[in-house]
């Protein structure tokens, strides 16, 4: 930069020194779940607003962080640019002349250009990419930024463009990879739960981490994975690294402390609560090794069983006490594996197993929507979610003496 002092006065006074807006991507359905984590940042219920599909909440740039470090259930975190009406290309190319990109992102490194449009005059996603490319460019040509910025390798900044009745809303995106990619696990079964989805079943069924946690058909152990982290108090993103680490109003004497104020919550389990069976001796295997590079050996347990051939009794309650656990389970369906009828008959299968096995004990159950009205075996309370184009639920109920109960 021709005066680094005056640009880092920039970024402070711009960026840093100012309340931006955030907007929190979730799964449709899971908004209620996010709000609440929001606003245990903390952030002011004024500053917090629970829109379709997401959440928009205001803070500075260290409550980005927190949101990325601390929230379980929401899918990306993005900061918002700037928001503008744009009815032709001659307009768009005017208001993205007038944007400091630099004060958000590296300009010698080209970033990624997401467009969605609706109800607009400009939709060509393409054309739209390129504008903002060569402004992008313009602008890092201008400041003779090519060969007096250090590159950061490995590192992608993307923006995200929507345009809805010819308003433009550009944001950047703060966490790089999808929230659910926990960092925890290099491995993958057949049709696996997204982390964010599993968050949001063990939050809504209470799972707290003081009890009994049984993931009986647990493939690549994401309830598993995901219990052990709630257990023991750590950050959802505590394992891994974000996109805003990378921007020029990073300050890493900020991040740290926000680390070690998480870090003085985890906690050490010194007795296994969480439970993982499945009849994959492979995926067993791959579960085993992550658990020990995670260092979750003293919570979780892994066994090469069958559901069928386990019983709620099988699982020993922990000293102090008294009330069963929770079995979670993402059965296969036939959007994903097998045929929709094998799978209504594997379902009702493991509601049998619930049924004569598991009294006393609470489960949470995914399936689609369509599965829920024509069983008479579910009488459950139901939180309904949208995933992939699919209608799913998030099923919880109680087994008392032999019987399901909501």
């Amino acid at each position: 930069m021709p005066n680094s002092s005056a640009y880092e006065k920039r970024v402070r006074r711009r960026i840093t020194g100012r309340t931006q807006l955030f907007f929190a991507a979730v799964i449709p359905g899971l908004e209620d779940l996010t709000y609440h984590e929001i606003l245990s940042l903390p952030v002011g219920t004024e500053d917090v607003t629970k829109l379709q599909g997401g959440v928009l909440f205001r803070g500075k740039v260290h409550v980005g962080y927190k949101a990325n470090l601390h929230v379980r259930t929401a899918s990306r975190i993005l900061m918002r640019i700037v928001e503008f009406k744009a009815t032709n290309f001659r307009q768009l190319k005017k208001k993205l002349s007038g944007i400091e990109w630099e004060l958000y992102f590296q300009l010698n490194m080209a970033p990624l250009i997401k467009v969605s449009a609706r109800h607009s005059r400009l939709f060509h996603s393409d054309a739209i990419e390129s504008c903002f490319q060569d402004a992008i460019r313009f602008r890092s040509e201008l400041l003779n930024l090519d060969t007096q910025m250090p590159v950061t390798k490995n590192v992608q900044h993307t923006l995200y463009v929507r345009i809805s009745d010819d308003v433009f809303t550009v944001s950047i995106d703060s966490s790089g990879d999808p929230l659910y990619k926990r960092g925890l696990k290099t491995h993958a079964a057949l049709a696996p739960v997204r982390e964010t989805i599993a968050a949001a079943t063990l939050m809504l069924a209470g799972y707290s981490g003081a009890s009994i946690l049984a993931d009986p058909m647990c493939g690549s152990g994401t309830f598993s994975l995901e219990g052990a982290m709630i257990a023991n108090k750590i950050p959802a993103g505590w394992f891994r690294k974000f996109a805003f680490e990378a921007w020029p109003c990073f300050r890493p004497e900020m991040w740290n402390h926000i680390r070690r104020e998480a870090a003085e919550k985890i906690v050490c389990l010194d007795q296994g609560l969480i439970f993982s069976s499945d009849t994959d001796e492979i995926a067993c295997r791959r579960l085993a090794d992550a658990i020990t590079e995670n260092g979750f050996r003293n919570t979780i347990s892994v066994l090469h069983r069958n559901f069928l051939d386990i019983s709620g009794t099988d699982f020993p309650s922990p000293a102090g006490h008294g009330e069963e656990g929770l079995v979670v389970i993402n059965p296969p369906y036939g959007i994903r594996i097998g045929t929709p009828a094998n799978s209504k008959i594997f379902l009702n299968t493991i509601l049998k197993k619930l049924f004569h096995d598991f009294s006393g004990w609470r489960f949470a159950l995914i399936v689609p929507q369509d599965m829920i009205g024509k069983s008479p075996l579910l009488p459950m309370k139901t939180y309904p979610f949208s995933h992939g184009g699919v209608n799913l639920v998030i099923a919880l109920g109680r087994v008392i003496k032999n019987h399901l109960i909501e």
